[in-house]
């Protein structure tokens, strides 16, 4: 079968062509530009613990070798600290550890870029190609075939083509899809610079800071050998930023927290504008769209990256499926409709913020507000709540109908996994997500005790000969897993969870015929004969879509075409 074109050459483009390859699945990687990408320090990646995790399961090492994460969170309103978290580190993390415990990672974004290329490079199932300027698809019943102009210009066949190739996606273009949303949303200036701060290792979010230049807000972000990024909110319209200013804010801003401007280090400076867009459709027939092509967000510490980074760990499993097994609509639908949905939710959740956190009416000052306003500013930084916590697809066409035989546990369905350790197959002792992205589902049985037990002995003891024998029945590739214990889960649980690690199901004991069932939905239900399941979608269709499509954001500006 033919390879899936990626059509980008950023992170999310390389991340996903990893996660095919971890998969299984060959990918060729057409990359607009030379392959190189110029050094912007001023430019950074804040991954939440979840994609942090995703990127270097992928194989990219960039994260522990250039990532930062930070030892706590500071909130500043004027000249009082009014709240501080502390971060655990990797090692420090209890048994049963939420991904909130941990911090953020911080890094520049050509690095981690860098880092993906490197891991890309090393990896024979896939293949990238410089200057790859896209400027046709066609599509038919078993693939894709897409053309690239001088220099080399040449034809290339795939089975499935995913644009990852930014805002202004050639993709989303050629597939005539709409991108309606809000220009404009925030405008910030930064600085990276190398200096010493109060704040050793820290992150910083000041509110109203007390001198001249501040502005509304400014943050700082520490980043490897001493250097950090500070952000100044600046208003929506009008004050260009000139070189004079900028330097202005920084010896401002440096000597509002030191009390006199230390010595420093000025590295890259830049301002910029974010936007927050939507695509209408996110699949037309054997493409598809991920990351900044499909979705532009960021105004109150969100990161576009993360949502970019969660496309892809959503699309790979489903994509390699499609291409060893053949898939259903359903399956290749239900991208769409899981992360569109999710997106749709983080940017109503934003504007629905922004005229509080940003307005100047009598809202802003009534009581308890500015608390509340702390609290939305600081889950949209750490990556919490409605403004980034992980995704759950609880309304995913993938979940099985409710039957008797389930059972809840601390994680809600649809919700990615706590990472527990658990027991594999040849005896090893692993973390659960260490096991995602490999195309197979995860069974796992809660059974304390047995981790003192050789397993030997407890493979062939109570319910785990009737659990194998059911979990080798299953109509997709599965890998059972034994655990001590898992949060709200009781012994003799069984937990189904998908391939890029949301829960599917637990049944309180070995339910074959419904552990069957639920493996049965989560993958979309039977292929469709000869992979008519991958075909075109009916214009009909995608009229009705549009329209459905239409009550998830509000259209307020004109569409980018």
């Amino acid at each position: 079968m033919d390879p899936v074109i990626v059509v980008g050459a950023g992170p999310v483009g390389l991340a996903l062509s990893l996660a095919l390859a971890g998969h299984g699945v060959p990918s060729v990687v057409l990359d607009e530009g030379p392959g190189k990408d110029e050094p912007r320090t001023a430019r950074t990646a804040v991954l939440r613990p979840d994609t942090a995790e995703l990127v270097e399961r992928l194989g990219c090492a960039t994260v522990r070798d250039h990532g930062t994460r930070w030892s706590g969170w500071r909130l500043m309103r004027r000249n009082q600290d009014v709240r501080q978290i502390e971060f655990g580190d990797e090692g420090d993390l209890p048994e049963l550890p939420e991904l909130p415990s941990l911090s953020p990672v911080h890094l520049p974004q050509h690095e981690l870029t860098r880092g993906l290329r490197d891991a890309v490079a090393a990896h024979e199932l896939v293949r990238t190609v410089p200057h790859g300027r896209l400027d046709t698809i066609e599509q038919d019943g078993t693939g894709v075939t897409a053309h690239t102009r001088e220099p080399g210009a040449t034809w290339w066949r795939g089975s499935f083509l995913v644009g990852c190739d930014g805002a202004r996606s050639t993709v989303r273009k050629l597939l005539d899809v709409r991108f309606p949303g809000r220009t404009a949303v925030e405008r910030h200036a930064v600085a990276a610079l190398r200096t010493e701060l109060p704040w050793d290792g820290e992150a910083l979010l000041h509110r109203m800071p007390p001198w001249r230049t501040g502005g509304q807000e400014v943050t700082a972000r520490p980043l490897r050998d001493g250097a950090w990024r500070l952000d100044w909110l600046l208003p929506p319209r009008g004050e260009l930023v000139t070189p004079d200013a900028l330097v202005a804010r920084v010896r401002d801003t440096l000597a509002g927290w030191c009390g006199e401007t230390p010595p420093y280090e000025l590295i890259d400076t830049g301002v910029y504008t974010l936007h927050h867009r939507l695509a209408r459709r996110w699949r037309v027939g054997r493409a598809f769209l991920a990351g900044d092509a499909a979705h532009l967000l960021g105004a109150l510490g969100t990161q576009g990256l993360d949502e970019g980074l969660r496309d892809i760990d959503n699309l790979a499993w489903k994509l390699a499926q499609a291409w060893h097994l053949g898939a259903s609509e359903t399956l290749l639908d239900s991208y769409q409709a899981e992360r569109r949905a999710a997106v749709a939710g983080r940017l109503r959740a934003a504007d629905q913020a922004l005229p509080i956190l940003r307005g100047s009416g009598l809202r802003t000052y009534l009581p308890g507000t500015t608390r509340g306003h702390d609290t939305l500013l600081t889950d949209g930084h750490l990556g919490r709540g409605a403004l980034g916590a992980p995704p759950e697809y609880t309304r995913s066409p993938l979940a099985p109908e409710p039957s008797e035989a389930q059972t809840l546990v601390g994680t809600p369905l649809g919700a990615p996994v706590a990472d527990v350790r658990a027991t594999a197959p040849d005896g090893t002792t692993v973390r659960l997500r260490d096991r995602l992205g490999r195309g197979r589902q995860l069974v796992m049985l809660v059974a304390p005790g047995t981790g003192v037990w050789d397993r030997r002995h407890w493979m062939t003891a109570g319910v785990m000969p009737r659990l194998a024998a059911a979990v080798t029945a299953l109509p997709v590739r599965a890998e059972l897993l034994v655990t001590e214990g898992y949060p709200g889960a009781s012994a003799h649980t069984v937990l189904l969870v998908r391939p890029d690690g949301h829960l599917v199901a637990a049944f309180q004991g070995v339910r074959p015929a419904e552990l069957y069932a639920a493996a049965d939905a989560a993958r979309g239900g039977p292929p469709e004969s000869a992979q008519a399941g991958v075909g075109p979608q009916r214009s009909g269709e995608a009229d009705q879509q549009d329209e459905t499509d239409r009550t998830d954001l509000t259209d307020r500006t004109a569409d980018i075409n």
